[in-house]
């Protein structure tokens, strides 16, 4: 049986450079006029339009995955909100108006309850004896990490508390509950929690992650707030419940402490966006 004469390869076809695509083989995907312009099967174009593509925190053109966080309108909304709602304590405590009376009455039913070495102890969180050192501690993580700027900020955030307070203190001339003793409003104690607390949260937001805990799964982005909120809390409902503040006292003090944090807050959410662009896995 004779064999089929196979085509003999020339020497330009068994070089040893590039192999040649047929013609009708160019494309896999040819267009229907027979044009052999590349497209893709689905529809879509060949590449993501410049205009398309997601931009990173400096607006340069790339795919960096936006840093979650709260919307800004619903952030500004909120202070807003806390500001207002100070603002009207504020007023009635100055006139000593049907607020003031409704608040005595809710305090003196509030005074006495729990046990008081418990009350006491929330009580203490928000004193400088222990507020301060904690935050003093994440300050000097902070340096550590070489983030002098954060931590400037934020120790001037805490110095603000002082400033304002003190002179609201003695503008209103409170009287304090169980005592013959004014200037109790606001209450100094839950609004250096709430700043002292706050601010050591929104500080270790903002410093990258260390390496050796970039692939860790414990949800620091959420762990942080949590913690600076109940520890405010925790101050208000001790002051209250041990007879040290009437609880419109606490409640400015609850809203004072956001609108002092403020500025740290952009701050801090500025630096965790640039150190997640810089750094994956942050």
């Amino acid at each position: 049986m004779r064999e089929t004469p196979r085509p003999r390869e020339t020497s330009a076809d068994s070089g040893s450079g590039l192999p040649r695509h047929r013609p009708e083989h160019a494309f896999a995907h040819a267009g229907a006029d027979g044009s052999g312009t590349p497209h893709r099967s689905d529809g879509r174009p060949p590449h993501t339009p410049r205009g398309a593509r997601r931009t990173d925190p400096a607006g340069h053109p790339g795919t960096t995955p936006p840093v979650p966080g709260w919307p800004a309108p619903l952030v500004s909304g909120a202070l807003g909100l806390l500001a207002l709602l100070f603002a009207l304590i504020t007023w009635q405590v100055a006139v000593e108006g049907p607020l003031l009376r409704l608040d005595e009455r809710v305090g003196a039913a509030l005074f006495g309850r729990g046990p008081a070495a418990l009350t006491q102890f929330l009580s203490d969180l928000g004193g400088m004896p222990v507020a301060l050192p904690v935050l003093a501690c994440v300050l000097g993580y902070a340096l550590w990490r070489r983030a002098l700027g954060l931590a400037v900020r934020a120790a001037l955030t805490m110095a603000a508390v002082p400033a304002l307070v003190i002179p609201l203190k003695v503008a209103t001339a409170r009287q304090g509950p169980l005592t013959e003793a004014v200037n109790y409003y606001p209450s100094g104690h839950t609004a250096t929690a709430a700043v002292a607390y706050g601010a050591s949260a929104l500080v270790l937001l903002a410093l990258p992650r260390p390496a050796r805990l970039r692939n860790a799964s414990w949800p620091r982005a959420w762990m942080t707030p949590v913690a600076a909120i109940l520890l405010t809390t925790a101050t208000g409902v001790g002051l209250v419940l041990h007879g040290y503040h009437w609880p419109l006292d606490v409640l400015a003090g609850w809203c004072l402490g956001p609108l002092v944090l403020a500025p740290l807050g952009w701050v801090s959410c500025r630096s965790r966006r640039r150190s997640s662009s810089r750094t994956p896995g942050c």
